[in-house]
Order: C-alpha cells, then structure tokens, then sequence
C-alpha cells in the first residue's frame, strides 16, 4: 500500500540505530563499550521517584489539561524566570510527554511549504527531519572547530534570506559540547529581527554548563517576544524514559502548540507532571552532584583522547558530548572518512562512537572527521573505551 510522500522526507536519530547495533553484537557475546547514546547513567532522583509514587497512590491516572498541569506550569515559569532572569508566566508554558514535541509542533505551526528553517550543523539530527518534514527547506548554519563550535557568523549572514521562517539554536550543543558566545547570539538577534523570523532555542543542557553562566537569546530585548524556548526534565533530572519537556513561548502561540497536544498525545501523565514539581522543587542538590561528575569525566576524556596519535579535542563548555577531530587518526587508519572509523572502532575495537555525519551532513568546504564521545557513562567505562580506540589506532 502507498505512503503519503511526506513520509520519504521523515529522518531518524542515528544514536538509536547504533545503540541497535551494539545490542545486537552484545547478544552475541561481544563485549562492547557504548559511548555512543546521550542517556545520564545516573538514577532519578530518589525525590522525584517517591513523588510519583505518591501521585499514583492518590490515584492521580486521568486527563489533564493540554498545557500540562496549572501547578508544573507555575513551577516551570517560576524557574524559567529565577534561571533566565526576566519574567515567565504559566500561560507562555506548554508541557509535552518530552521535549521533541516542542520541535515538532512549532516547527508545523509556523513553517509552510517554500519557507526556510535555518538549524545549527553539526547538530540534533531531528531539526532536519522535521523540517523537511513540514515541507520547508532546511538551511545549515555551521558550526566551526576554530570558533570552540561556535557560528560561522559570515555563513549565518549568507544563509539567511526573506524566506528565512525559523532559526533553531542549541546551546550547550549537541554533539560538539560548543556555548555560543553573547556575539553569536546577538547575531541571530540581529537577523531574526531583520526577516521577521521566529527563533526556537534548544536550551535541553542549559545546567550542563561546567564554565560561566548559560545565556539565553530570550535576554536580548525584543527576542523573548519572537522565541520559543524548549527545556526539559531527561537531561536535567536524568529522566529520559520518564518523557517530560516543555516549551515557554508567546501565549498566542502557546495556544495553538496546546491545541496540538489535543489533537496528538492529548496530554502529558499526571503523575508525571507531579514528579516534575518536585524535581523543580527539590531536587538541586542530586543535579549538583550529577554534573560534578560529569564535569570530572569531560577533563579525563579530553586528556586521554589528546593523547591519541592523530586525535584532538577542543574542550566541551558544556552538555555531556566530546566532539575529537580524527582526521589524523583515520589517515593513519588509511580509513576515508569517519563512518569508516566508526565501524572499525565498533567492529575491531568493542567501543562503540558516532560519526560525524550522524549529526547531518558536511558543510561546505567541511574538510575535517569528527566522532561523537558521550560521557554519560561511568569513569571506567568512559577511560576503556578511549583506550580500545587507542589500542586500534596504535596497532595499524
């Protein structure tokens, strides 16, 4: 039978392909080292875990509003605002079973067929796939090893034109661990303004911060109006299989983002909005903690990876991903690009990494191979799965 052609336009998340693929070989006996799918290794907070048990006692099972719970809003506007430093209020709040149907739905609701959507490359490969999927042109704005992976703001300038709808930042970045600078966000400003564009910004590691303070486009005035703002509670709480995000944006449109949630997943679960009130409310000191650790594991993988023959790493500023340029290392290798690396460090060395092009494609002139590193695996782990890569490399 026939698929409706939009269906061809639809990508994946390639970090769960191979997650796929390393299951799979370990079925068979293989010992693998995953650094390859970004989940904490840590467990809920025992706080959030008792409130939802709480929630469920009290039989709390049943519909709730689209735009989430009147007490999960309060609490999401009252952190946005402590954390962002201007007012929020519930109304601009949209809560969804995670953070991707933010994505989703925005981009659906502003962004017709002929408009351009302009997304961070390297980035989070779902922005290309959704917005090919809603019929508009996905346009690359790339993101540079010399600049800390930061904008190439002469090609950001290049990129944007009168079609230009939508510009989708992430900082921290996923898979380049890069912060974009006040300059890189006044740029944007700049040109939202300039083409009328809305700019949604992917703000999912704003605590996975390990120097300075996380800014927000949301700060520069006049951008707050013309933002849609995406958080959420997998990266933060380490609750990804919980699927908790939301998004704060202007009431008009946080309506009709509502209005999609009934048309979709109806709502987000009670008891899960309950839990995601505590976590806000008290659960701080086990999210300290958590990213102490993880900030630990990025200075000993950054160590180890710069002590590999053909392999250097600029220093993540935040989220929980290395980002090594392995040019070098796949010359050595006599390996074409870093797929090519990918699969020998799978299937020679047990250690399984991402390849560059998980992340979308080359940019113009891009001449480098890159791997994405995920620390959020245990110090051992993290440091044997380096050294298998190592061990690989030293022995051609």
């Amino acid at each position: 039978m026939k698929l409706a052609e939009r269906m061809s336009r639809l990508g994946t998340e390639n970090a769960f392909t191979v997650l796929a693929e390393v299951q799979k070989l370990a079925a068979t006996g293989r010992d693998i080292v995953s650094l390859g799918i970004g989940d904490p290794d840590f467990d809920t907070p025992a706080v959030v875990r008792e409130a939802a048990k709480r929630s469920l006692d009290r039989g709390r099972t049943h519909y709730n509003p689209s735009a989430g719970i009147p007490e999960l809003r309060q609490a999401i506007a009252a952190y946005l605002t402590r954390s962002r430093g201007l007012e929020f209020r519930p109304e601009e709040v949209v809560v969804t079973p995670g953070a991707k149907p933010i994505l989703f739905h925005t981009i659906l609701a502003v962004a017709e067929p002929g408009d351009e959507v302009i997304y961070p490359n390297p980035g989070f490969p779902i922005y290309e796939s959704v917005i090919s999927f809603a019929g508009a042109r996905a346009v690359p704005m790339a993101l540079v090893e010399s600049q800390q992976f930061g904008i190439d703001l002469e090609q950001l300038r290049r990129a944007a034109s009168p079609r230009t709808r939508m510009i989708i930042l992430n900082s921290p970045n996923n898979p380049t661990g890069g912060v974009l600078s006040r300059a890189d966000l006044e740029a944007v400003a700049e040109i939202a303004q300039e083409r009328d564009a809305w700019v949604l910004a992917d703000e999912i590691y704003s605590e996975f911060l390990f120097e300075g303070k996380h800014a927000s486009i949301t700060q520069i005035p006049g951008l707050k109006e013309r933002t849609i703002l995406l958080d959420g509670f997998s990266k933060t709480f380490a609750m990804t299989g919980w699927r908790l995000g939301y998004g704060a944006m202007p009431p008009r449109l946080a309506e009709r983002v509502a209005q999609m949630n009934t048309n979709s997943v109806s709502c987000t679960a009670t008891f899960i909005q309950d839990a995601g009130v505590e976590a806000l409310e008290s659960a701080w000191d086990a999210v300290r903690s958590m990213i102490g650790e993880f900030k630990a594991r990025r200075d000993l993988a950054v160590a180890a990876l710069n002590d590999i023959p053909g392999v250097s790493c600029v220093m993540p500023q935040g989220a929980f991903y290395a980002f090594p340029n392995v040019t070098g290392a796949c010359r050595k290798l006599g390996l074409q690009n870093a797929e090519e690396f990918q699969r020998a460090m799978l299937y020679d060395g047990n250690v399984a990494v991402l390849a560059r092009t998980c992340f979308g494609p080359r940019n113009e002139g891009e001449d480098q191979e890159y791997i994405r590193i995920s620390f959020a695996t245990s110090r051992e782990l993290l440091l044997e799965g380096i050294r298998r890569m190592r061990a690989v490399i030293e022995a051609s």
